[in-house]
């Protein structure tokens, strides 16, 4: 196994403490604005999806939602891909040039998307397009989740690690609630066939433009890895930097875990926050379309505040707590939520419904990113973060809002409901018997850690 020093800015250490910190809080704002723009473009499909989709596919056509969403779905394909050519990328040439890179391809796609012609012009061209845009938008985020990720975590100071990466899922959820603000917005002054029209371009290109601001703002953010071992790379000399022979023969046990640690969160987190909401939209359609964009972005705010907390409290009690907390709190509560959800009548219960979700979840998404990178050595961490998330995000979490469509039209809710909390009852094994709540990790000991693999 490759021995890896632990990570710092290239700009080198701050002999000043108030300094290191402005300076961690300074890279940790930079890498979210990234962070942010990226998931505003994931998550505006999903938000603006009922009213581009008889653009894409004919009026008449009874399986148009089912296409879109399964167009949804089929993007998470790309993200292990986008996982290892970035991972790779970024273990050896920094995780400040990928994250730039991914932003860009990001915007591309979003521009694209936006002018792209309707199916009524161009017939099945239309929702090819709009697959292979999405398709490489996944490609571009199966990269970002897991150098952002990394970047967030090895940026923070110790100590303060759950904190200031919880900031991660911050930018993350507040992605989707730009796009719920974006619909609100738009409601406030067209309606709903104005916006099925063409208000939903404008919105996809809101994304484009923003994410030209965040090229800028990332060039000028620190690098975390090293510059010796990005040197070592351009001289040819880290064959072991993203190296997949090196993750699944040396690092398997943490890939493994970073897959496991995943599947239950990330099920958890498109249940609550994609399918959640679009439970709602649907039980106030019509003339309370205006409460059910009201009652999700409300909680979606909720979810974004809570991160902070969550990760703050990992920093004073352990992660494995929190991750316990998610764990047991999903496995109670996601069926209950799943079947009671679509038959509230009243804002009120509607909203608590969900914020409690999100309240259990905050439990997994605050803390998820440093878990994992405090899992993997310097050379690789960029890698296995990226590919473990992004295979069991492929598998369990993307697959989430298809699989209740398709289950809501057979009439099998109650069967989604038990797949989901089975999922994530394995992920709460995980973390009960094979997490430590304190002790040696990647991040903060490195020199500990290689000592273990030694013997």
């Amino acid at each position: 196994m490759t021995a890896s020093a632990p990570s710092q800015t290239t700009a080198g250490p701050e002999a000043d403490p108030r300094a290191r910190l402005r300076r961690s809080v300074s890279n940790t704002l930079k890498g979210s604005a990234g962070n942010l723009v990226e998931w505003y473009d994931v998550y505006v499909y999903s938000v603006f999806a009922g009213y581009f989709e008889s653009q894409f596919f004919s009026p008449e056509d009874k399986n148009a939602t089912l296409f879109i969403w399964a167009i949804f779905a089929m993007t998470f394909l790309m993200r292990p891909i986008g996982a290892w050519f970035f991972g790779r990328f970024a273990d050896r040439y920094g995780r400040r040039l990928s994250l730039t890179v991914s932003v860009t391809i990001m915007a591309g796609c979003s521009f694209a998307i936006a002018i792209t012609p309707t199916e009524n012009s161009i017939g099945m061209a239309a929702p090819l397009i709009l697959l292979l845009a999405r398709l490489i938008q996944g490609f571009a985020t199966g990269g970002e989740y897991g150098a952002s990720a990394t970047y967030l975590s090895e940026a923070a100071l110790p100590g303060r690690r759950g904190f200031l990466s919880s900031f991660h899922y911050v930018t993350l959820v507040g992605g989707h609630v730009l796009a719920q603000l974006t619909l609100l917005a738009m409601l406030q002054g067209f309606d709903a066939a104005q916006i099925s029209h063409w208000g939903w371009r404008v919105a996809f290109a809101i994304g484009g433009l923003a994410a030209i601001v965040v090229f800028w703002m990332r060039r000028t953010m620190d690098e975390s890895l090293g510059s010796d071992s990005i040197q070592a790379a351009r001289r040819g000399q880290a064959r072991a930097s993203g190296s997949l022979h090196e993750l699944f023969v040396h690092q398997w046990r943490p890939l493994l875990l970073c897959f496991l640690i995943t599947a239950g969160g990330t099920v958890a987190f498109y249940t609550y926050s994609v399918v959640g909401p679009k439970m709602i939209q649907s039980r106030f359609a019509g003339d309370d379309m205006m409460t059910g964009v009201v009652i999700n972005l409300i909680a979606l705010i909720v979810l974004m505040l809570l991160q902070p907390i969550g990760g703050w409290l990992s920093d004073l009690v352990g992660r494995k707590s929190l991750l316990v907390f998610f764990g047991v709190g999903g496995v109670l509560y996601t069926g209950f939520l799943v079947l009671a959800l679509p038959q509230q009548s009243g804002w009120l219960p509607a909203f608590a419904m969900l914020a409690l979700a999100f309240v259990i979840l905050t439990g997994y998404t605050s803390i998820n990113a440093v878990v994992k990178a405090e899992l993997f050595p310097t050379h690789v961490r960029a890698l296995g973060v990226g590919l473990g998330y992004a295979l069991a995000n492929s598998a369990f979490g993307g697959t989430a809002p298809l699989l209740y469509q398709a289950a809501l039209r057979t009439d099998q809710v109650r069967l989604f409901a038990v797949y989901a909390t089975a999922v994530i009852a394995v992920s709460l094994v995980v973390y009960v018997f094979f997490l430590k709540n304190r002790g040696a990790n990647w991040l903060d000991d490195a020199a500990a850690m290689d000592r273990q693999a030694v013997r």
